[in-house]
């Protein structure tokens, strides 16, 4: 297998520091607000990376933090306190917002089928372990105490800037214009470990330190649970390119400062997901979410989906357009599982080999996941029987997650229930070359919900349909159907 190294800027093999375990970290969300799809699309891709480890045969433990204590925007103690933002604005306390939006987060995850991973840490859980790890860096010489505050010295190192190389003077000293330097620093570079001094006399969460009552950087969470849960050997870090600095380039400098070695071997950083405006933020407006897209009709797989189309080291464009073709491409992939029989046939072994061998082509090739699809339609061409075809597809699915056998399953049943004899036939026309199960089935579920006086429902599901590019033209004693 391999991957390209951010930090190395190279596609390497993947070689685990012990194969009896891979040693896997996650950054995890800033639980002040619902996740967008942006920030969740590098979760999407961190969940195939780890479920195709273990695909492959490798033990893995994946760790993530949530970040519930202050986050702000810039090492200068500028911008607003994120949690405290949160709990203003919904009168409510820190921690009652931290852990709604947590389990909002994994609420996501969990209709995305991103699996949830061995540990999760919120970072107020472990204060004695930041404690521990910024006494010995000023007990070394890395960190000092100015002002009230702990820095971390940048002029320390031999080499700050791993995954760029940049130029001290074309540095910001912030992340937006206005932004007033922090005097209290020594080098333009360096960043907070701990604040006991902030401008934010109301901050809601404090701990008693060696340093004084305060409250931990950002920086130093990720370190203190990635230590603390998977030891002094990384395999893989992960995150969405916007980590890469200065927050991956900050953990490395703090990790090796500490521990006296090289900490992680591996760095994955996943691109943007950006609208036609650019990225995508919370603080643009262009706030889309899971439960939006479920109201506006779409399966939360369709985005799964839709993520898994692009190459995780390239930005992708969402429009409702592009959502629309992935949301088509999905059901036809359904529909045409469905059409599959599950006649008892004996797997192929010659066939089974020769599909996993170009799946494992696709994703041994850094995670190529456009071409891990492609894999599936492969199965579905390939001269066997149907039984193997079966197989390979819940096989193939084990890392891609788009949960194809349950849902042809499902339209097998709904097709089954439809074709059903009842009193007063309703009749379901397609146009030629049109028919679909899964089609049928809504339709027929819209004529029920009719019938029922559910009104409300028969115009969900007429638009969902529709959104499909559907129309569906009501006709006496049935319904006929066409794609536009």
């Amino acid at each position: 297998m391999y991957l390209y190294n951010s930090a190395t800027h190279k596609k390497e093999e993947f070689i685990p520091n012990d194969p009896s375990l891979v040693k896997m970290y996650t950054c995890g969300p800033t639980v002040y607000h619902y996740a967008h799809i942006g920030n969740l699309r590098s979760y999407i891709m961190e969940d195939v990376l780890e479920k195709y480890l273990r695909y492959i045969g490798y033990p893995v433990k994946r760790v993530m933090n949530i970040t519930d204590v202050g986050h702000l925007t810039s090492d200068a103690d500028e911008g607003d306190d994120k949690m405290l933002k949160g709990a203003k604005r919904e009168h409510k306390t820190v921690m009652e917002i931290a852990k709604f939006y947590t389990d909002a987060f994994f609420d996501d995850c969990r209709k995305l089928n991103i699996k949830r991973p061995d540990v999760v840490q919120p970072a107020t859980g472990c204060i004695d372990e930041y404690i521990k790890i910024i006494t010995k860096l000023i007990d070394t010489g890395y960190a000092y105490f100015s002002n009230g505050n702990v820095y971390f010295d940048t002029s320390k190192l031999d080499k700050y800037y791993v995954f760029n190389e940049h130029k001290e003077e074309d540095l910001a000293v912030g992340v937006r214009e206005g932004v007033e330097e922090d005097t209290n620093k020594r080098n333009k570079n360096d960043f907070v470990l701990w604040f006991t001094k902030s401008k934010f006399e109301d901050q809601a969460l404090k701990w008693d330190s060696p340093w004084g009552t305060g409250y931990p950087g950002w920086h130093i969470e990720c370190t203190g649970i990635s230590l603390k849960y998977l030891g002094e050997n990384l395999d893989i870090h992960c995150g969405g390119i916007d980590n890469a600095f200065p927050h991956h380039t900050n953990e490395i400098a703090q990790s090796e400062s500490y521990i006296g070695h090289p900490w992680c071997k591996y760095w994955m950083h996943v691109m943007h997901l950006n609208t036609a405006s650019g990225k995508m933020s919370k603080s643009k407006g262009e706030f889309l979410t899971v439960s939006l897209l479920e109201e506006k009709g779409y399966d939360p797989l369709c985005y799964r989906l839709f993520c898994l189309q692009s190459h995780y080291r390239r930005n992708l464009v969402f429009t409702w357009e592009n959502l629309d073709n992935a949301a088509g491409t999905y059901q036809k992939l359904i529909a045409k599982v469905a059409a599959l029989k599950n006649d008892g046939g004996e797997i192929d072994n010659e066939a089974v080999a020769a599909l996993r061998e170009r799946f494992n082509a696709a994703l041994g090739n850094d995670l190529n996941t456009s071409l891990a699809v492609t894999a599936l339609y492969d199965v579905l061409k390939y001269k066997t029987n149907d039984a193997t075809k079966l197989f390979m597809l819940g096989d193939f699915d084990k890392v891609l997650s788009l949960d194809l056998i349950k849902k042809a399953d499902e339209v097998r049943k709904r097709a089954a229930a439809a074709a059903k004899p009842t009193a007063g036939v309703y009749s379901i026309l397609a146009e030629e070359g049109s028919e679909d199960a899964e089609v049928t089935a809504k339709i027929q579920a819209r004529y029920e919900a009719k019938k029922a006086k559910n009104f409300a429902e028969a115009d969900r599901i007429r638009d969902e349909l529709k959104a499909q590019g559907i129309e569906i033209t009501d006709i006496p004693g049935g319904a006929r159907w066409k794609r536009i």
